[in-house]
């Protein structure tokens, strides 16, 4: 496994890709990877000839108070499990690198994709997200970008961009990698105390809860309202609980009434953010209700579009 960190040295290793007619999959990440980052390799290994991964902890996703100084870092150890599932270049570029001196252009998405859930709670969060996987994107070029959908909006956010910016890439989403008893691995898993480990699993069990609920009927407010105190009553401190249209991420009510049809027959999205102890854990669960009750993973893959397609 090769390992380079800057701008040129990478787009030198594209070029040779290039003149070897070899296909590139591209999975980035902020290191400290569990089993959820090796499945998007994995899935990467099985879309192209080579597999590019990024470790990068990008300080302009992070807002005053939040854990960039603390956030998990392990790079060695990322090097041996990439390393021994057949990684070709791993990338760990630096913030100079990312953003030199007098860096000062920035990508944002605009619309409800950027501005509920974690675009509320964490306000310039998204803008981060987008800018630092446009210029990834623009360096290395690859054909497929691989990205976990347990951050179903940063997906949603990403595909806007890479479609609005003309970005000839391929997007691919994979759904969540759980622990055994449901928790969506996280690297800020790290941060949670025995107790709070042993309560977290509340949010599974909440969302595949609400999701019967809604399925069966139950007005959003109710499904929301038991979602809400279940976390509660294990401990857990609500950032936010939503129901929104799983395609626009607009308010599930209005989007069926602008199309004229019954909020029973779009997908929704049940999206929910706690913190337990000083952990702040997302998850989601996209439910089909149409015709009766009806739940699915949320699951993605990105439409082409022209040329092309945490």
């Amino acid at each position: 496994m090769e390992q380079l960190s800057s701008v040129p040295e990478v787009r030198a290793y594209r070029a040779c890709c290039r003149e070897n007619n070899q296909r590139v999959a591209f999975v980035p990440t902020m290191g400290y990877l569990h089993q959820g980052h090796l499945a998007l390799v994995e899935e990467a290994r099985r879309l192209a000839d080579v597999v590019v991964v990024s470790i990068y902890v990008n300080p302009t996703q992070f807002g005053a108070g939040e854990d960039l100084d603390r956030y998990p870092r392990d790079l060695d150890r990322d090097q041996r499990l990439l390393k021994a599932l057949g990684v070709d270049l791993l990338w760990t570029p630096s913030n100079q690198d990312m953003y030199p001196d007098g860096a000062s252009t920035f990508v944002s998405v605009e619309g409800t994709l950027s501005s509920q859930l974690c675009g509320a709670s964490r306000p310039t969060h998204f803008r981060g997200v987008t800018t630092v996987v446009a210029k990834l994107l623009q360096v290395l070029g690859p054909e497929v970008a691989v990205f976990g959908l347990k951050d179903y909006q940063q997906f949603q956010l990403v595909q806007r961009m890479v479609r609005d910016l003309f970005l000839e890439v391929e997007l691919v989403g994979v759904e969540t990698v759980r622990e055994a008893d449901g928790l969506a691995m996280s690297s800020r898993n790290a941060f949670l105390g025995p107790d709070e480990r042993s309560a977290a699993p509340v949010i599974r069990r909440g969302l595949l809860a609400a999701a019967r609920d809604l399925g069966a009927g139950l007005a959003p407010d109710a499904v929301l309202a038991r979602l809400g105190a279940e976390v509660t009553s294990a401990g857990g401190r609500v950032d936010y609980i939503d129901v929104l249209e799983a395609g626009s991420l607009g308010r599930y009510a209005d989007a069926a009434m602008a199309g004229g049809l019954s909020p029973e027959d779009l997908p929704a999205l049940i999206a929910l953010a706690a913190w337990f102890g000083s952990a702040r854990l997302i998850d989601n669960v996209v439910v089909t209700v149409g015709g009766g009750p009806g739940m699915q993973e949320s699951r993605s893959n990105g439409a082409p579009h022209g040329s092309a397609a945490d």
